[in-house]
């Protein structure tokens, strides 16, 4: 079929072609029926039902305790060019409403990752960290803003000293670094993963025997043109800063491959790479870093819509690396009886069905549209064995805690 005809056969069903692009709002069928009868059905409406008859599985609690590793339960309040600066924190719930949630679905500790810097670190431990010990750990993050001052190096060092010593258990690399920050902050060249200003930051999380979460990239489809081949063009389309497609952006294998260089130069520091190693769409290549860096973990957070669509693969993945894959969500929890609340609650069952169980076809969100792409998971049924590591021992054992 060519070109004529195949645009003919789109505008026949509906499509609607401007500017190149394929609007989230155009029509995928020319009527619907019922209460709208004789509108167009417009394609963010468009709520498909299976019609398969298979199993449903309720995991409303994890069948081992869980230490979830990747929760945001505070962020740093100002930012400037898409990088937080400064020491003014913002907190999306209290301790006292995340509790409740944490014991309705057997969480032991939840990691705020992003705990800030200075006293907003000071801070944070001591809202959740301090009164609950036991159920709540922290990491600090680096001083962004001060990256183009002399000595920094040293300084953002010395840093980490004095955050461990206020009780930060790791450290969290978010996507500032590769994507974001600048040589002059918010303008200038784009700051490489691998700058060698880092260089004593990681050395000191490795002699102080704390890990770093790393995460420097996103999906491959975020480094795509968002077209109508792009998978996750909905997503896109309705966060369109969210592509990092053109402009002076590297390519997702080059950020990727700086950040193997970073493992490789430091190899007695524990690295998570979060989102499973930032390349869940790609298994075999997550594989081959795993294989090369022993000093790599990764976790799933956010990713089980990924991982879920390939279970075979997946499966083998958690099999071979069992002690090196952490439990993540990247939850933001809020307070109690909010929307938000109950969309954490049917999110860590999503998660715990998709570790136990071998059921088909689900959602893997609670929202009524999945937000990463039109398509459903199926579970791993992970045996006791893989599923008490991936739920607690790996994350215990990095942390060095007891649970």
């Amino acid at each position: 079929m060519g070109a004529i005809g195949r645009r003919r056969l789109l505008e026949s069903a509906g499509v609607l072609l401007a500017a190149g692009r394929i609007s989230a709002g155009n029509v995928v069928s020319p009527t619907i029926e019922g209460d709208n009868a004789g509108e167009p059905l417009l394609l963010r409406n468009f709520e498909p039902r299976s019609m398969l008859h298979v199993r449903e599985t309720k995991v409303l609690r994890s069948r081992y305790p869980v230490i979830d590793i990747h929760t945001h339960l505070s962020s740093v309040a100002k930012h400037a060019g898409g990088v937080g600066i400064g020491e003014e924190m913002q907190y999306f719930a209290t301790a006292e409403d995340v509790l409740p949630l944490m014991d309705r679905k057997n969480l032991r500790i939840m990691v705020n990752l992003t705990g800030g810097v200075g006293k907003g670190l000071q801070e944070a431990i001591r809202k959740f960290q301090t009164p609950h010990p036991d159920r709540f750990l922290t990491f600090t993050e680096p001083w962004w803003e001060r990256t183009n001052q002399p000595g920094y190096s040293q300084f953002q060092a010395d840093e980490i000293v004095r955050a461990h010593q206020a009780g930060a258990r790791g450290l969290k690399i978010l996507k500032t670094l590769g994507l974001y920050l600048r040589e002059k902050i918010s303008t200038g060249p784009l700051v490489k993963v691998d700058d060698k200003r880092f260089d004593p930051m990681w050395e000191v999380c490795g002699s102080l025997g704390i890990p770093v979460g790393i995460h420097v990239s996103d999906p491959e489809a975020f480094f795509l043109p968002i077209d109508r081949f792009n998978e996750r063009f909905e997503e896109l389309n309705n966060h369109p800063d969210w592509s990092f497609y053109g402009k002076d952006f590297p390519s997702n294998a080059e950020i990727l491959e700086a950040r193997n260089r970073v493992l490789e130069r430091h190899p007695k520091t524990q690295f998570i790479v979060l989102h499973v190693g930032n390349d869940a769409e790609n298994l075999p290549y997550v594989a081959e870093c795993m294989d090369r860096f022993p000093n790599m973990h990764v976790e799933m957070a956010a990713r089980i819509g990924e991982l879920g669509r390939q279970p075979r693969m997946a499966r083998k993945f958690f099999e071979k690396y069992q002690d090196r894959i952490l439990f993540g969500t990247d939850a933001v929890p809020h307070g109690t009886d909010t929307p938000q609340q109950i969309f954490t609650d049917k999110l860590y069952e999503i998660y715990y069905r998709f570790l136990e169980t071998e059921d088909e076809y689900f959602d893997y969100a609670p929202a009524p549209v999945p937000p990463q792409g039109r398509w459903r998971i199926y579970g791993l049924g992970l045996p006791d064995e893989i599923l008490k590591k991936v739920y607690y021992e790996n994350a215990a054992r990095l942390l060095q805690i007891k649970i």
